[in-house]
């Protein structure tokens, strides 16, 4: 569903039913679409898609954060 910035201002009770339904919003001003309302359990999806093709094999989180506090901390002569 897609919905202008003033119609969303107006009737944003509508809208957000709509939402916690389960349905996104897109908003729009002056035709372009400037963003979406959607579901809580969405934001995981759009979260984990974005991140898709950045985080390759299994990282140990330990060993990470013992790498970046290393090249933080390490002095070099």
């Amino acid at each position: 569903m897609t919905a202008t910035a003033t119609e969303m201002q107006n009737n944003f009770g509508r809208y957000l039913a709509l939402v916690q339904g389960g349905n996104e919003v897109i908003i729009t001003r002056n035709g372009k679409e400037v963003g979406r309302f959607i579901p809580r359990a969405a934001t995981i999806s759009y979260l984990t898609d974005s991140l898709t093709g950045i985080l390759k094999g299994d990282m140990d989180m330990d060993q990470a954060r013992e790498e970046r506090l290393k090249e933080k901390y390490e002095v070099v002569d």
